[in-house]
């Protein structure tokens, strides 16, 4: 009897302690959709297929782009480090409401629609619709410049509806981008309508610096560091973060490298 009692109160005793260990969680860390342990984590949500904001290297495996950078420049100046989830795009908003992440950042424009669900940062890029002429032509500079022109833009696209509603524009549709910016460099078309990031984006890996962007926006959107509905701890962080950037310069060097030009002024304030 007291050799069973003696094993009995052993077996419990290991019971217990495995209990206190995690319950049989042999890596003793925290489910991955879980707040994380250390509170200078932040979980940064994004779908890592927009370039230039956000991407997967393909040989590095890591996670590049005007957006990563911004995030963890903003998190280097508040004290707190980032992690990366690749999320689609449409699930980003619920993955916030939901706690699988604390923030998102993903070419989020900002909207009414979208501020009932979540809250935003103060804008970090200033986006929308916009041209790309070639190198050599400095006849557009204005929306008006674009009447009568031969614009070329993608079938279904946001630039084609603007496009169509450009007076006495003749208006050609392709397949693919790249098709568009290959006749806007052999002079078929006089400018391209497009979204100004991938815009900028494409000037700027464009090594022979043929084409170029006009100063016309036919649309202008705010994009934003989205975070849970009332989490007002971490959007504090996130804006003064991002102020500290833009003014010490590290924001401009980040938007330079990405889309080889500075940013806009009003950006900057």
């Amino acid at each position: 009897m007291k050799r069973f009692l003696k094993w009995f109160l052993l077996i419990v005793s290991c019971l217990t302690l495995g209990l206190a260990a995690g319950c049989g969680n042999g890596t003793g860390k925290a489910p991955a959709s879980s707040a994380p342990s250390n509170s200078k984590v932040i979980r940064v949500g994004m779908d890592a297929a927009y370039p230039p904001f956000g991407f997967q290297n393909t040989e590095t495996k890591e996670y590049e782009g005007f957006d990563v950078d911004v995030i963890r420049a903003i998190g280097k100046a508040e004290g707190f480090e980032t992690e990366v989830h690749n999320i689609a795009f449409d699930g980003l908003i619920p993955s916030l409401q939901s706690g699988v992440i604390d923030t998102a950042i993903n070419d989020i424009t900002i909207t009414p629609d979208r501020e009932k669900s979540v809250d935003f940062s103060k804008r970090y890029y200033i986006a929308g619709l916009g041209v790309v002429v070639r190198a050599d032509n400095d006849a557009i500079k204005t929306a008006d410049d674009l009447k009568g022109k031969v614009l070329g833009v993608t079938i279904g696209s946001t630039g084609e509806e603007a496009a169509r509603k450009i007076e006495g524009a003749n208006v050609k549709v392709y397949n693919t981008l790249s098709d568009a910016f290959l006749d806007l460099k052999q002079g078929a078309v006089d400018a391209v309508v497009n979204d100004i990031p991938t815009n900028e984006y494409y000037v700027a890996k464009t090594s022979d610096h043929s084409v170029k962007t006009a100063p016309v926006a036919l649309t202008s959107e705010d994009l934003g560091i989205a975070v849970k509905k009332g989490n007002k701890d971490l959007l504090k962080k996130i804006n003064d973060g991002l102020a500290k950037i833009k003014k010490n310069g590290e924001f401009a060097a980040i938007y330079k490298k990405w889309f080889d030009r500075e940013p806009p002024a009003e950006l900057l304030k």
